[in-house]
Parts: C-alpha cells; structure tokens; sequence
C-alpha cells in the first residue's frame, strides 16, 4: 500500500472516528433531552415518541448573557425556544397589545414566542438573555409538526394557561381527595367514629383519682360504668365547676356523686346522624357508645362529628331554612365549609365553588333576617338588604366579612327619621348575629346598622351621584365597594332603580371612569425584571404576596370600569369580563386566558385558606410563593401576567400615564 492510499485510509478512518462521536453525542443528548423534557409540562404528558421527536430535531444553542436571542427585527420566527439553563427577557416593542406583556422574565422550562411561531410571523417582543444561557432550539416546520401529532402539546400552545391550571387542579385534587376520603359520613356506624376503648373508672373511685386519671390522660372525659362495663354515667371537664367546685364536693367522694347519671347511650351500629340528633335534641356534647349486651366500646364527642363530612347541599339549604336560631345557623354554616373542601377534593372549579358559597351565604344571612322580621315589623313599606364587596359579586371565599347595607322608601304616612331608627334597630341585631354565625363584622363599619349606608331610594342615588361628580380618593374607595352590590333580601325592585342610575351616571362621566383607572393601576402585579416574584412590597409581611391585593384586585378593578363603561348591569367579575370581552380583546382565546388567570388565583385563595386550618383573617390570602410547587409557581406567574395584560389595555384605553 503506497504511502498516499495509507494516509488516504487514516482520514476516512478519522472522518468515520468523528462522525461516530458526534452520533453518539446526539444519541447522549436526545436522552439528556428527554429526560429534561419529562421535568417539565407539557413534555410530562406527552408519548415517548412525541418527546423523540422533540430530541431528534431540537438543538442546544448557548446564547451569552445580554444578547438578543429574537425579535422583531429577525423576520419571521423560525425556532421554537425552550430554556434549559438560566433566564430570558421578554420585553414589548412597540405598541402594546393584548397578546404580548411590557417585560418579564422566562426561566428553566419555559417556551417562548409561542404566538409568532404559529402564526409564522415575526415575534412583538424581544427576548434577551438576562445571564448566559442554554435553550433548546426546535425549528418551526417541526413544532408545527409536534403540534399536529401530539395532542398535548398542541393543547399546551393553543390553550397555554388552561392546560397549566387543568394540571395544578387534577394536582390539587389528589392533594384533596386523600383527606376527603379518610373522613366519614353521617351515615357512618359508631362503631368507627370517636375513642375507642374509652377510659372508665367505677362508681366509687375517688373523684381525686378520677380527675389524676383524667389529667394522665389528657382527655375531657371519662365514663363510670358497674362490674359489668355497662355505662352508668359520664363526668367531663365542664361538670368540674358546677358539681365540684360550687358544690363544695371533697376530693375524696366518690366519682358517683359528681357524674351525670342521664348519659346518653346508643348502640355502636347506629349512625353519626343518630348521635348529632341525640346530641341536639338533649344538649349534650357527648354519646356513649355500647355493643350489642350494653357494655361500654366507645364515646363520641361533638368534636368527632364536626370533623366528619357533614351533609349535602340539600340537607345545609333544608336545615338553613328551618334554623330555629343562631346556634343552628352556626352548625349550618361549618356544614357549607365541609362541603366545600369536599367540592374542591372533586376537582370543582374556584367560579363554581366561590358562587358556590356565596350562595349558601346568602341563604345563611337571609335566615338571620328572617328571624329578626319576628320581631320588627315592616308590613307595607318597600325595603332591601343589600349586599356589597365580594358577596356582591358573588365571589366570597371561605374568609368573608360583612359588607351590607339597606335601601328603603318611606309611605307618605310614616315619618322618615323614626322608619330609618326601626331600620337600624333592625340591622344592629342582624349584623351581631352574622357575626355570631361566622361572618365578622366590617372593621371599616360597612354594615347597615351604620347610619351612613341605611338609606331612601334617592339618598342612596344622590350618594352615588356624588362619588361620581368628585372622583377624590375616599369616593374612588367607595365605588370599588358600593357599585358592587346585589339586593338580598326584600324589594328588589329598589336596587334595580339604583342600578339603573349608577350605569346612566358613570357612563356620561368620562373622567370619573379614567379616575378610577388612575386608581385601579396604582397597584400591580407583583412581577419580578429578576426574580419570579417581588415578595418586598409590604414590610409587615415580608416574602409573601397578598394574593387578594396583589392578584384578584386587578381583575375585578378593570372588569367594573369596563361594565360601567358599556352599562352591563351583572355585577360577578367573569360575568362582567366575558360581557365586555370586545372591548378588552378580539380574539377570544386571549379572554380565556385572563379568566383562567383569574381563576387560578381563587383557587389558589381557597386553597391556601383551607389548608392552613382557618388562618387568621389579616393572613388569609398571604402566600409564600417559594412553598408553592414548581406547577403552581409557574401557573402563577402566568396569572399576573395576565393581570398585567389587562392593565395595560386599561390604561391605553383611559390614557393613564
């Protein structure tokens, strides 16, 4: 062999050296790739020969950090991007429209410019990388591939936020439904619910011993039952100071003479119904629970049946509606809260379910009125109860106060002044009993026993005028409340009447309606240049976000401009946003997305204000965005984006600089 045929040999050798590394460099990063993919959604759900497909043709591209990764100077877009390491600015060029955001910042696992590669044009938005950065590139004629042969991932582009919400909501109810199952119902035996094996001590055990016992055993109660382990009677921590201490009774008396000797016994294969009825019809907090011979195997407690799954929807309206006084419509009230932790174990949407429970709520407060119409007359004059704020718009979540007030008319033959001190007499009573049943009263005193918001038809009306003609920052805080109301209870033809006069005012002032844009965009969402989040934004709570403040505030704020504006009358925030979608967007999908941005939000709310076991109230919608998992997270990123979106149409339209 001549010396040029042996080195001819040694560069195809090297050649085929090479291009057998280079195969195997593909083959090791398609299953790095895939393995990435499955970290991260859609990719998650979709088939192995999607994400193949993906690997097959994607590339990684490295992109140092300032440098323009696309924009609209580029042309057409020609890749698809996901971000594999670090992060990218998004940030609008030129006029702003509803599909793009004015800056934000995309991180691992992130895709972007979803839109323009569809639709084959340029991209609206320049995207930088913010620190260097590695994104999987997928030219465009392959994405639209992926997108015609999977199913999810062509969900996933079309109906971005949807498919993500759809996920956190399948993810929450797994969270849910472990809890919801591991809980019984009213229909459950005894035999199952409460202490098994009770303590029980004999009639003439000192009532010392009994009560060292009782402490050993950190339990409130303990049954006496004879030789044959059949109950006698119950001593409890309650009976301690009427039967011991005020009695006089010595520490050395036996446990007998302080017993209740009336305790109420049922067999243990009778249900929680049976001794939830046993426990009301008696006023008792405990049943004592035997076997078929009589002999003591358990005790339940109040405590173990308001922990259970309570009733159905019928059964909560049914025993609102024949509530007999406050105590019941308090039990009723804790039945709505049970129901709805087990709607959201179902997968039930946060629209649903905060209508869900206003309109128990509703049922709740016009029981309470109901029963104080027994003892103030109001025959013949024309009234309602008005509901304002959230329940308003029926969108109360399971951490609600009171916001309400009355609108009345007076008869030519009653006097004005002594009608409107009935009226708040009236109001006083009602307002200390919602709060008795679970629903606070306003710290701000937005309730109808105010005499500020217990008004006539016209005074009610001129009020309103006036808010509107002065637009100054107390009558912009009032708008955002009162406009938001619904009657509750009585004429509902009053409300009717002022609804009308409101719309006729607001939409013949034009600069009252750009003043409250001015006000709806002094906050904004909570959107970090760097960080996902900004958490700094109030110092009393530091790393968390107000999801109310910072999150649903936006959406209702502009939602009411924009029902005022073009006279639609509803007053529930999506009803208002589906009916003026014209104005805010064309295209329908990108109403979609501000609705399900919305929607997770509330979700989030429920979520978080159930899980955390009844919070206190001023931390009810405070999250700490770094305990939410990666789905959630991303969700809400997306969320306030749209909440973005939907200011700056607001302020284009009202041009608020």
């Amino acid at each position: 062999m001549s010396e040029n045929m042996i080195e001819t040999a040694g560069e195809q050798s090297i050649a085929q050296i090479g291009g057998d590394l280079r195969a195997e460099g593909r083959r090791r990063m398609a299953g790095n790739t895939q393995a990435f993919l499955r970290r991260h959604a859609p990719f998650d759900k979709m088939s192995a020969a999607a994400l193949q497909a993906f690997s097959d043709k994607a590339e990684i591209v490295f992109y140092p950090a300032g440098s323009e990764i696309v924009g609209p100077g580029t042309g057409n877009v020609r890749f698809f991007y996901l971000v594999e390491s670090g992060k990218v600015q998004a940030r609008q060029a030129g006029e702003v429209a509803m599909t793009e955001y004015s800056i934000l910042t995309l991180g691992v696992g992130e895709s972007f410019p979803i839109g323009a590669v569809t639709a084959g044009r340029p991209s609206t938005n320049i995207y930088t990388a913010l620190e260097d950065t590695f994104c999987y590139q997928l030219p465009a004629e392959n994405f639209l591939a992926l997108m015609t042969s999977s199913p999810e991932f062509n969900l996933f582009c079309t109906q971005y936020i949807a498919s993500l919400l759809d996920q956190s909501r399948r993810q929450l109810q797994l969270q849910f439904a472990q809890k919801a199952s591991e809980q019984q119902t009213l229909n459950s035996p005894l035999s199952g619910i409460g202490a098994r094996k009770p303590l029980a001590v004999p009639p003439e055990t000192p009532l010392r011993e009994t009560l060292e016992i009782m402490s050993r055993a950190a339990v409130g109660s303990i049954v006496i039952t004879d030789a044959g382990q059949k109950p006698l009677g119950i001593f409890t921590r309650s009976d301690l100071l009427d039967r011991v201490v005020l009695a006089g009774l010595p520490l050395d008396a036996p446990i007998s003479r302080a017993m209740s000797v009336k305790a109420f016994t049922l067999d243990e294969h009778a249900t929680a119904y049976d001794a939830m009825l046993g426990m009301a019809t008696h006023g008792i907090r405990h049943v004592l629970v035997t076997d078929p011979a009589g002999r003591l195997s358990g005790i339940v407690s109040e405590r173990d049946l308001f922990a259970l799954q309570r009733v159905g929807l019928r059964q909560i309206r049914q025993s609102i509606e024949v509530a007999p006084d406050v105590a019941a419509l308090k039990g009723a009230a804790a039945d709505v809260r049970q129901l709805s932790f087990n709607m959201l174990a179902q997968g039930i949407g946060a629209e649903q379910l905060t209508q869900f429970i206003s309109t128990l709520n509703d049922a709740l407060t016009r029981r309470v009125i109901q029963l104080h119409l027994d003892h103030h007359d109001f025959a013949g004059i024309d009234w309602a109860w008005l509901a304002f704020g959230s329940e308003g718009r029926d969108e109360q979540t399971f951490s609600t106060d009171q916001d309400n007030g009355i609108i009345f008319a007076t008869p030519d033959n009653e006097d004005q002044a002594a009608l409107k001190e009935r009226f708040l007499a009236f109001a006083l009573a009602v307002n200390r009993d919602l709060d008795a049943v679970g629903f606070p009263l306003c710290k701000g005193n937005i309730m109808a026993s105010n005499p500020e918001w217990c008004l006539t038809l016209d005074e009610w009306k001129e009020q309103f005028s006036t808010w509107i003609r002065q637009p100054a920052p107390m009558s912009l805080l009032h708008a955002t409340i009162f406009f938001d109301f619904r009657p509750l209870y009585g004429k509902s033809e009053l409300g009717d009447k002022l609804r009308r006069h409101l719309l006729a005012q607001a939409a013949a002032t034009p600069l009252f309606l750009q003043a409250m844009a001015r006000n709806a965009l002094d906050v904004g969402p909570p959107l970090g240049k760097i960080r996902d989040f900004v958490t700094d934004l109030e110092a009393e709570h530091p790393g968390k976000i107000d999801l109310k403040k910072f999150g649903s505030r936006i959406f209702v704020d502009v939602a009411r401009i924009y029902a005022l504006a073009t006279g639609v009358p509803n007053t529930n925030t999506l009803q208002r946003l589906r009916l003026t979608a014209q104005r805010l967007s064309p295209k329908a999908e990108e109403m979609h997305a501000v609705i399900d941005g919305l929607n997770f939000i509330q979700l989030l709310r429920l979520q978080h204000q159930h899980l955390e076991g009844e919070p206190e109230r001023q931390s009810a919608n405070l999250i700490d965005p770094e305990k939410l998992n990666e789905l959630d997270r991303r969700i809400l990123k997306e969320s306030f984006r749209q909440a973005r979106k939907i200011q700056l149409r607001l302020k284009l339209d009202y041009q608020v600089q």
